[in-house]
């Protein structure tokens, strides 16, 4: 598959801080790929680097096979949507989408059949006359994509554009966002630090820590194998062992992933004591101290649930336990 994005030992610096440090990283064409990282990570620089609005300290930014490291970024195949939406609150929602084309140079009828069709995209038509400010934040999102699209740009970039929304509406514009991807066929960069997001809608994922690639992979790549004790405690929550206790285990002195999920009651295995209980709804969470470890255990909704204080014997799999290659800054 055609690369539309590469990164060539990329870094930026700023000072003596290094916010990317010599990353190298392929972006698919037709793939929704995500930046996952906390803030700091560098995450939202690499977008910047790719939007053209940040230059790199070294290495280079190929777009569809051609070095655009020094391209403007009004001349990159590209487009964003950005955190904060952008809109201009003094122009109606079909002259915020059409903005792009009227700079361009384009006529006033053909900028308006651009903006109508735009927002017949993301399920906004009829909504053209409005203000932002009458607007919904799940609203004034569909607009700030249209407008990005409006463009028709081979890559959209988009820096954390469900942040603001509550919680409810955020989940269902992930579903949106995901399928309307697919419908266009183009590249979505999504920078985010919601692992849940990431999981669920990408096809491959770039975890950043330190302004490096800690791993590369799909959603269940990295959620069932990370590779590094960052990635294993930062996308989905684990139990990261010690090595003195992996080697007890399986007879390798490293440290390993053992999600949650995983673990279950049973006789024979790993002893502890229930230490604290949390109720969250669908699952039970509880903390077990064993070995001076604290090791959290995710029960189903509709199981015995020990008291804290018990006693217990936690089993698993011999495959959940995953040995981890890397350190923290490999």
């Amino acid at each position: 598959m055609t690369a539309a994005i590469r990164l060539k030992g990329v870094s930026r610096h700023f000072g003596s801080v290094r916010a990317v440090d010599d990353v190298d990283l392929e972006i698919r064409e037709g793939e929704f790929f995500s930046l996952l990282g906390p803030s700091g990570s560098g995450k939202t620089t690499c977008l910047r680097l790719i939007a053209g609005f940040d230059q790199p300290t070294s290495g280079a930014v190929e777009i569809f096979g051609t070095d655009a490291t020094a391209t403007p970024p009004y001349r990159r195949p590209v487009n964003t949507v950005f955190q904060d939406y952008a809109l201009f609150p003094h122009l109606n929602v079909r002259e915020n989408v059409a903005y792009g084309p009227k700079v361009r140079g384009d006529p006033g009828p053909v900028r308006r059949r651009l903006a109508d069709e735009a927002l017949d995209l993301v399920a906004l038509g009829g909504f053209g006359d409005r203000r932002p400010s009458e607007l919904s934040g799940g609203q004034r999102q569909r607009v700030a994509l249209a407008r990005a699209l409006v463009m028709e740009p081979r890559v959209l970039l988009l820096d954390e554009p469900l942040g603001a929304l509550d919680p409810k509406l955020r989940e269902q514009m992930q579903g949106e966002l995901k399928a309307l991807q697919r419908r266009l066929g183009i590249a979505f960069v999504f920078v985010t630090h919601d692992q849940a997001e990431a999981l669920s809608m990408s096809d491959r994922m770039a975890v950043f820590n330190e302004g490096r690639v800690q791993q590369l992979g799909t959603p269940q790549e990295v959620y069932d194998r990370p590779q590094k004790p960052f990635v294993a405690d930062f996308v989905g929550s684990s139990n990261v062992l010690p090595p003195e206790m992996v080697e007890r285990l399986t007879g390798k002195a490293a440290r390993a992933s053992l999600r949650p999920e995983s673990i279950r009651m049973g006789s024979g295995g790993v002893s502890g004591t229930v230490a604290r209980r949390y109720f969250l709804g669908s699952a039970t969470r509880i903390e077990v101290a064993s070995e001076g470890v604290t090791l959290n255990v995710l029960l189903p909704k509709g199981s015995e649930v020990p008291a804290t204080g018990a006693d217990v014997s936690l089993v698993w799999e011999a495959d959940a336990l995953h040995v981890m290659p890397g350190d923290d800054h490999g």
